[in-house]
């Protein structure tokens, strides 16, 4: 009778997720931080004080200003350290200009991949939109807009696109907190919301395009003071700006 040798079994490779560095956490906490306004536009970012508040050391803190001074989000100036950025009304339709060229992008590939579910979501999005816009919270009603864009954007599928956009939200956040009146947002959806949903479902890149840059057409004329017939909601300026807290670091098993 033949004997059998048992044959070896080869040990289960396992792959070690990556887990996010002390500066990616740093870095994301202070990009929430400048989006939410618990870091009003313009203030400065003192190493010391900062450090205490998130509950980290110097150094990784250091590192992460740096990435946002790249992303344009802080400013460093020579003799006075660095402050959250300021988006005047000169520099708006820069930030929609950037906007229109990655969200008419994503437009063309989502149109191009035929997804029913990415215009499913977005038709979501946009129900959320009006909802929101039916109260009086303009934080609110600005993270509903912004999530439909981004969402449009994610939809593409393009990792690179997704990044910028990132960005890009939190500079349009930048542009309406900078208003000296406080942070104001537009009261009525506008119809090219419709218009552009409407083009994406009949696969009319062309259509869904106009529609965009006809929407940011209007939120740079209303940011810049040229529009004011557009009913808005605004957040007074002397609001008190969410709390920032120490960052929570899950560990490692």
């Amino acid at each position: 009778m033949a004997s059998h040798t048992p044959r070896a079994v080869s040990p289960i490779s396992m792959v070690r997720v990556a887990r996010p560095s002390t500066v990616d956490l740093i870095t994301a906490e202070l990009r929430k931080a400048i989006f939410t306004g618990a870091l009003p536009v313009g203030s400065p970012i003192g190493e010391v004080e900062m450090s205490s508040q998130l509950g980290v050391s110097r150094s990784p803190l250091r590192e992460s200003t740096q990435r946002l001074v790249q992303e344009g989000l802080l400013t460093a100036s020579p003799g006075r350290g660095m402050r959250v950025s300021v988006i005047g009304p000169e520099h708006v339709a820069d930030v929609y200009d950037a906007r229109l060229a990655i969200e008419g992008q994503a437009v063309r590939l989502i149109v191009k991949s035929g997804s029913v579910s990415a215009i499913h979501n977005l038709e979501r999005a946009y129900a959320e939109l009006v909802e929101a816009s039916a109260g009086t919270d303009a934080r609110t009603i600005g993270d509903a807009d912004i999530e439909f864009h981004r969402l449009l954007v994610d939809s593409a599928g393009s990792r690179r696109l997704s990044h910028y956009m990132a960005t890009l939200a939190i500079e349009t956040r930048i542009a309406s907190l900078s208003d000296p009146n406080g942070y104001t947002v537009r009261r009525s959806v506008s119809e090219t919301y419709r218009t552009l949903l409407d083009a994406l479902t009949a696969g009319d890149v062309l259509a869904a395009f106009v529609a965009l840059e006809r929407q940011f057409a209007e939120a740079i004329a209303r940011l810049t003071g040229r529009d004011e017939n557009v009913e808005t909601v605004e957040t007074p300026a002397d609001e008190e700006p969410p709390a920032i807290g120490p960052i929570e670091f899950v560990e490692e098993v």
